[in-house]
């Protein structure tokens, strides 16, 4: 089997190194060593460990987001009227289906889920701009057709439940090994990633549907 090109073997190696130990835990030390490489391959390809970091993820979300537009056209094409709006569990099983094919092409799901639970706890200001300027518009877009389809939320409430529900997923599928090791010890089930997602969207939809909290007590006093 031919050695896979420098470019490749740095992003496999940087990749993996950043799930198991966070962007700022790695060192591009720790990346060329584990990748057979030297320094100067690692500048000259990519120029600074910045730009290494938002290289891993466009591996990510490049083939994501041009598969998550595709899919919510299709969603579209097939609610075309004013007042048809996407059913909510419609949207999540769209943008679950799309998680679970995106990393075929690249490592695996775990590695992907825990890149993007870095995203959230530790991503740096470049990060997040990166995000934001390169993939805001699909998120901009699915976020606008979850308000369509919840418009009895405050868009505060809808906010906060949208990364509830996130974060959910993201604990689940990235703790995916260790979750399917119990299932099968404790409840002797061999539970599938698909199983997994069958079973998360009920929760999410329901929790995306549950009733509004109480105002803080000197919100209801002061009424």
């Amino acid at each position: 089997m031919a050695q896979p090109d420098t470019v490749t073997r740095i992003l496999d190696t940087a990749e993996v190194l950043f799930a198991e130990r966070g962007f700022a835990e790695t060192s591009l030390r720790n990346i060329t060593s584990k990748a057979k490489v030297n320094l100067a391959a690692v500048n000259y390809h990519f120029g600074s460990k910045k730009s290494l970091i938002q290289a891993v993820f466009a591996r990510y979300l490049d083939p994501f987001t041009a598969r998550f537009h595709t899919a919510l056209d299709e969603l579209e094409a097939r609610h075309p009227g004013e007042g048809d709006e996407i059913p909510l569990e419609e949207l999540l099983e769209t943008m679950a289906r799309t998680v679970l094919e995106v990393p075929a092409e690249r490592n695996s799901l775990k590695v992907f889920m825990r890149l993007l639970g870095l995203a959230y706890s530790q991503a740096q200001g470049h990060l997040r701009r990166y995000i934001q300027d390169e993939y805001g518009s699909v998120f901009t877009r699915f976020t606008e057709l979850v308000r369509r389809a919840t418009p009895d939320l405050p868009d505060a409430e809808r906010f906060w439940r949208l990364h509830f529900m996130l974060g959910t997923v993201i604990f689940t599928l990235s703790g995916l090994d260790a979750l399917r090791d119990i299932a099968e010890k404790d409840y002797d089930e061999h539970v599938t990633v698909r199983d997994l997602v069958r079973r998360l969207r009920p929760v999410v939809v329901s929790a995306m549907n549950a009733p509004l909290p109480e105002p803080p007590a000197a919100v209801r006093q002061a009424s």
